[in-house]
């Protein structure tokens, strides 16, 4: 993939009945991804709850891996995965 070759990485952000992908340079953290949707979510970064889009081929929707322990809570040291969906809790 030419994505790969660049050296970057796609996470989604998802909301309600939203979902977009975004690119970010492998290595990332989490509060560099959060940057990448929103400043104020990187500002106001407090933790984000995280799962795999692969998760998604079991555990039909973010409920359901959450329920089951799939989804993790990580912090600002999180470095991200290609395929994390992730979900920002922050202040501002």
């Amino acid at each position: 993939k030419i994505i790969d070759k660049c050296g970057y990485i796609s996470f989604f952000a998802a909301g309600g009945k939203e979902a977009r992908a975004w690119l970010v340079k492998k290595d990332s953290t989490i509060v560099e991804a959060a940057g990448k949707i929103h400043t104020d979510l990187a500002k106001g970064f407090i933790r984000a709850e995280v799962y795999n889009v692969d998760d998604l081929d079991e555990y039909k929707n973010p409920h359901d891996a959450k329920a089951r322990g799939i989804m993790k809570v990580v912090n600002k040291q999180y470095i991200i995965n290609n395929g994390d969906v992730i979900d920002v809790k922050f202040k501002v």
